[in-house]
């Protein structure tokens, strides 16, 4: 099993939802982030003045999947979250070495 963690932008959030559920995925985790990466934050204009914001806004999104779909959910995500601009976010996967379902107590897949 793989734990597959995506921070995107926030507009992409219901594109990536939206992917994913058609792909048949059944459980998310979403929660909003902040961060940089290149490109470093941006300047924004608030009354008539201009100022630094650091840490720009993002959503990081957190998937478990079987080994054998993590690359399709992986590539289900990249697709819909891509833009083509800086700031697009990033994608990886970890693996998960057990999954229980607290209500049932059930392990593994069946945990999915």
């Amino acid at each position: 099993m793989r734990l597959i963690t995506a921070i995107i932008k926030p507009f992409k959030l219901d594109d990536v939802k939206a992917a994913l559920e058609q792909f048949g995925v059944k459980g998310m985790t979403v929660s909003e982030a902040s961060g940089y990466g290149r490109q470093r934050g941006h300047t924004e204009v608030y009354r008539g003045a201009e100022y630094q914001v650091d840490l720009v806004p993002k959503v990081r999104l957190e998937v478990l999947a079987e080994e054998e779909d993590a690359d399709d959910v992986i590539d289900v995500i990249v697709k819909a979250a891509q833009t083509g601009k800086i700031g697009d976010g990033k994608v990886w996967s970890v693996p998960v070495d057990t999954v229980i379902r607290v209500r049932t107590g059930e392990r593994g897949p069946e945990a999915l």
